[in-house]
């Protein structure tokens, strides 16, 4: 058997990915080994969002060939795609994959390891990733958590803000079949996995592409006959975009009770003119209505968002317009990046770069902002029923606990003796405060 290891690096797409190859190994009498390990074969699921991204996935690709100069040294995914290319061939990378043939990688290994093609072929016979259309299927049969599974439904986007190279690395909006999703989910929910969460490159597009967007395809539709799944208890989604909340979206939301009342809504800026050079296709006013649209529709719903900060020609009172607005709109959790450079955007060469000591100084603020926000959320259902799933056993200054999450995505820790490892227990959370991990006390059966 043929020792492979294995590397991800990225998003939770790149993740899933990282997952179905390991299985298709596994499946064909690979032996997967930890990456630390010396390994006969070597894969990176690289990254390219930022210019520090690039930089992490040449530093795995080095470790690799050190660790065994005889391996075969996979690079596959954005990095590859982004036209380094000529740098890994110069680091003597072995195979190159771009994103569009990563479910056919067992086929090109296999030809490598027969001498039928040299590694760089599969890369030069690759369509034009803007060209693609069609979605390259791959199949997860179980998850590293046993828990919960990330579900991956779509890839690429359509969007092209200023500040990001993903359009360009990942291609056009591409959705999976609605019967793969299915067959996939039934399997895990057979296998007891409770919840499932669905990502994609940009989700809220999903199925525009499927038939021109016929009828049947939407996403909403995809969790209507997700919810329909026996033995999925909880659907949880990933990032969405402002402008697909809409009312009549959110009522029909409203009614599936596996859904998780949890949602990602990308916001970025709250300056409406950062917005408009981010080539975001939002104000903050609509932002705002989508918001309460949600707030409206469930009842104390977790909205998370990401925000940037120190994007070219961020003045100080762009920044403070920021600041206000989300002190107003008062957010469950707020994901702070400092803007990064990443060449081949059309933000990196704007002019008015920001000092990297003032992105600090307005990420710090933010931080401290999320924070309290964060701890004021979970103050409102200290007290209050909550329904967890609990995920894993830890142990923390000796002491023995069990963690989860709630449908709001609170992770909350339980002391207690009993094993609820993969079970959805009912109690609540314990009015006082134990630490940045709220106590769970379930109820009495």
């Amino acid at each position: 058997m043929k020792k492979a290891a294995l590397y991800n690096l990225g998003c939770k797409v790149n993740a899933y990915e990282t997952e179905a190859i390991q299985q298709m190994l596994q499946k064909n009498n690979y032996e997967i080994v930890p990456f630390t390990q010396k390994a006969d074969i070597y894969i990176i699921n690289t990254c390219t969002v930022t210019n520090i991204a690039d930089k992490k996935s040449r530093q795995i690709l080095h470790r690799a060939r050190r660790m065994n100069p005889e391996a075969i040294v996979v690079a596959m995914g954005c990095y590859v795609e982004a036209g380094e290319e000529r740098v890994l061939y110069d680091q003597g990378i072995d195979i190159l994959i771009g994103n569009e043939k990563k479910n056919k990688v067992l086929t090109i290994l296999e030809q490598y390891i027969r001498g039928e093609k040299e590694g760089k072929d599969s890369l030069k016979e690759e369509e034009s990733i803007e060209n693609v259309k069609k979605y390259g299927d791959m199949f997860l049969e179980e998850t590293k958590t046993h828990t919960r599974a990330y579900i991956k439904i779509q890839d690429g986007c359509n969007q092209f803000c200023s500040y990001c190279i993903i359009p360009y690395v990942r291609g056009r909006v591409r959705s999976r079949e609605k019967k793969s999703i299915l067959k996939e989910v039934e399997n895990l929910a057979k296998k007891n996995y409770k919840e499932i969460v669905l990502t994609g490159i940009h989700l809220s597009s999903y199925g525009s592409d499927l038939e021109g967007g016929k009828k049947g395809e939407s996403l909403l539709d995809l969790i209507e006959a997700l919810h329909n799944i026996e033995g999925l208890k909880r659907i949880r989604l990933g990032s969405l975009e402002p402008g697909i909340i809409k009312e009549e979206f959110v009522k029909k939301l409203k009614g599936y009770n596996k859904l998780c009342p949890h949602f990602h809504l990308s916001l970025q800026s709250g300056c409406d003119a950062t917005l408009k050079r981010m080539n975001r296709q939002y104000t903050t006013g609509e932002y705002y209505e989508k918001v309460n649209l949600l707030r409206e529709e469930f009842f104390d719903p977790a909205i998370t968002t990401d925000v940037i900060v120190g994007f070219p020609k961020e003045t100080e009172e762009e920044f403070q317009t920021t600041y206000e607005f989300l002190e107003k709109i008062c957010l469950y959790e707020m994901h702070v990046f400092k803007y990064s450079k990443r060449q081949g955007t059309k933000a990196a060469s704007m002019e008015g770069q920001v000092q990297e000591a003032v992105k600090t100084k307005r990420s710090s603020q933010l931080l401290f902002m999320a924070k309290n926000n964060k701890k004021a959320f979970q103050e409102r259902y200290r007290g209050k029923k909550v329904a967890v799933l609990f995920e894993e056993s830890l142990v923390t200054d000796g002491i023995s606990h069990q963690t989860g999450y709630t449908r709001e995505y609170i992770k909350v820790k339980y002391n207690g003796h009993k094993n609820y490892i993969n079970q959805i227990v009912e109690g609540r959370i314990l009015p006082e405060e134990d630490g940045d991990v709220p106590v769970f006390e379930p109820f009495m059966h």
